[in-house]
Parts: structure tokens; C-alpha cells; sequence
């Protein structure tokens, strides 16, 4: 194994010693591109561009593709038999899922308003 030297300051060597014996994995995740297929990003992404109504917002879910290869890797997280690249799979799926969680709390305040008085 290479030994790399680096110099930085004391405020930021402070914060990276409680995960020092994990730089080597963090910097490799850094430098690798997404796991994910662009697809995904694509369908969100034409999704958000398209001015969903609130309700679309709300009835937004993952494509059959994705939700199962979501299961797959789900699954073998249960097993405990993923593979390091699976684990970043995975990691960026439940990132994603965070994000469109947020979307679509945004969009709760509209959705209940709307049930109050449909007819506004």
C-alpha cells in the first residue's frame, strides 16, 4: 500500500481524527462516480422539470426497474451480503429517498389546504 502525506490545518485535522482509520474508503468513494445508472437521475430529474401539480408530486414513486432493483438490494442488506458497490447503490437510493421525502412534505401543506376547501 502507497503512503500519501498530506499537510492541513489544525481545525481541520481535529475533526478528521475520530475517522482517520476510514480516509482511505472515503477518499475512494470521493473519486468514484455514482453507482447508479443515469437513468435514475434522468427520471427524477424529467419529473421535476415537468411542473408537477401537487398532486402528481404526491403520487410520485420510483419505476418498476427501480424499485426492483431496490428490493435486490435491499434484500441482500438483510442477508448481509452486499458487495462494497452495492452499499454505495444503496446509500444513494435512501439519499434520494430523503430528498423526495422532503419534496413531498413541502407539498403536504398545499395537498391538506386543498382537502379543507376543494373548491378554491
Amino acid at each position: 500500500m502507497a503512503t500519501f502525506t498530506v499537510e492541513i490545518p489544525d481545525d481541520l485535522m481535529e475533526r478528521l481524527a475520530p475517522i482517520q482509520d476510514q480516509l482511505p474508503h472515503l477518499l475512494s468513494q470521493c473519486l468514484q462516480p455514482s453507482i447508479l445508472t443515469t437513468q435514475v437521475y434522468r427520471h427524477i430529474l424529467d419529473f421535476l422539470i415537468s411542473q408537477p401539480t401537487p398532486e402528481e408530486i404526491a403520487a410520485f414513486r420510483p419505476t418498476p426497474a427501480m424499485q426492483q432493483r431496490l428490493n435486490y438490494l435491499l434484500t441482500r442488506s438483510q442477508e448481509d451480503n452486499l458487495t462494497p458497490e452495492e452499499t454505495q447503490e444503496l446509500a444513494e437510493y435512501e439519499q434520494i429517498e430523503h430528498l423526495v421525502i422532503m419534496l413531498k412534505s413541502g407539498n403536504l401543506p398545499y395537498l391538506v389546504s386543498k382537502m379543507e376547501n376543494p373548491f378554491n
